[in-house]
């Protein structure tokens, strides 16, 4: 079957949920292509991410203090749900019936990596990139631009405090240079989102220093962050780097606002995938 015959056929199923048809898939899985390339010349390992995060463990990570509003449980359907179901009540008709689980689903990609490193000693320094589909309860969905589930790479670095700042500066080049040589025009201003308590010490300090940056295309969308995450994570994860609590930072890509801002500057996927194939083609030829 033709892809002019498949693109009819597909449609969003609902609200935040889209259905990208052949042309914006490839555009997709190309930039994340380029995504990857900077996580390698990051010196990122690859991994893949758990589909779960426990609660518990967010928890000691400050996120029910900073983000219960975007957070979306996992739960199973208790025996009298089940019974129900399986004799044709529809599941918008069943009062209750479901039973939580103690885990969510992930808002972030990093999350689960980094749950992953407890305890961990990590020598002068360790990165890790991933690619996970990330999920957020929001107040509205917006076309690419805001998704109830959507794809987040991610370049995760922990280690020292100097190779935390040098792995930013060095994401900050790197966005900036493929932004520009994609035809992208990108802000560069503080978010307003820490990792931590909004009301703590921390969180005023943020206010004078902020830890996280984001890459916004004309229309507002951010598409990319850097974020400087000093040594919490290293304390609540009894991280260390060379015996010392362990700093940590990460670059985020949404893979999907990245297609937001493509379509947005060149008009069409046709048009925005002629403009990342050149360049990586052009890549290709002269690698860094």
């Amino acid at each position: 079957m033709s892809d002019t015959a498949l693109a009819p056929a597909l449609r969003d199923p609902g609200p935040g949920l889209v259905v990208l048809e052949p042309d914006r898939a490839r555009l997709f899985q190309e930039l994340d292509a380029l995504f990857a390339g900077i996580a390698d010349r990051l010196a990122g390992r690859p991994v893949l991410g758990p589909a779960l995060l426990p609660a518990a463990g967010l928890a000691r990570l400050d996120y029910f203090r900073n983000f219960p509003h975007l957070g979306i449980a996992a739960a199973r359907f208790d025996e009298q749900a089940v019974e129900r179901l399986s004799a044709g009540t529809a599941p918008q008709e069943l009062a209750g019936g479901v039973a939580p689980t103690g885990y969510l689903l992930p808002s972030a990609t990093c999350y689960g990596l980094l749950l992953s490193l407890e305890g961990a000693e990590v020598g002068p320094g360790l990165r890790l990139t991933a690619v996970g589909r990330c999920f957020r309860n929001e107040t509205h969905y917006e076309g690419l631009r805001r998704l109830w589930g959507f794809h987040m790479r991610e370049v995760l670095y922990v280690g020292t405090q100097d190779g935390a700042a040098a792995h930013l500066a060095r994401s900050r080049e790197l966005i900036l240079a493929l932004a520009g040589e994609l035809g992208l025009e990108l802000g560069y201003e503080p978010a307003n989102d820490p990792f931590y308590d909004k009301d703590g010490s921390r969180a005023r300090l943020t206010r004078l220093d902020p830890v996280k940056y984001e890459f916004t295309a004309p229309d507002g969308t951010a598409i990319a962050s850097v974020n400087r995450h000093r040594n919490f994570f290293g304390e609540r994860l009894s991280l260390t780097s060379d015996g010392a609590t362990a700093h940590s930072s990460c670059t985020a890509f949404g893979v999907e606002r990245w297609v937001h801002a493509m379509l947005l500057a060149h008009g069409d996927a046709g048009r925005a995938l002629e403009r990342v194939a050149a360049v990586r083609a052009a890549r290709a030829d002269h690698p860094a």
